[in-house]
């Protein structure tokens, strides 16, 4: 995909399923997103209909029954996501994302750990290069 695709919060949740197993039966949709919101069948098949429209989705037919599969990487989305969200709300600034989370103390041990060596690998990748 080469054109940012948007993404409502409604539609994230059936990408979110199809993300952890693909492909899947509309019906098999219909159930593992009813586990986990209020949502009507027809809800449901309204949003699959969506993400094919806007090629996130591609979807083989087999008689009545129509399979999914995601054509939108998760990492692809969650990078484009994440640049937006950084884009609009701290100016283009990763450092003040990470430091309004670690002034909220919403920084586990692990996470500190995972930048550190994020940084690490990334300077090493830099030095490397020069």
């Amino acid at each position: 995909m080469t054109e940012p695709v948007e993404i409502s919060n409604a539609e994230l949740v059936i990408l979110n399923v199809l993300w952890q197993q693909a492909p899947l039966l509309s019906a098999d949709i219909v159930l593992r997103v009813q586990q986990q919101e209020d949502w009507h069948e027809k809800t449901i098949k309204t949003l699959l209909n969506r993400l094919v429209k806007k090629g996130a989705l591609s979807f083989e037919k087999d008689g009545r029954a129509y399979s999914y599969s995601p054509i939108l990487a998760q990492q692809d989305y969650q990078q484009r996501a994440g640049s937006k969200l950084i884009n609009n709300l701290f100016a283009g600034s990763v450092a003040g994302l990470v430091a309004g989370f670690a002034q909220q103390g919403q920084l586990s041990d692990q996470d500190v750990a995972q930048l550190k060596a994020i940084i690490a690998e990334w300077e090493q990748q830099e030095d490397s290069s020069c």
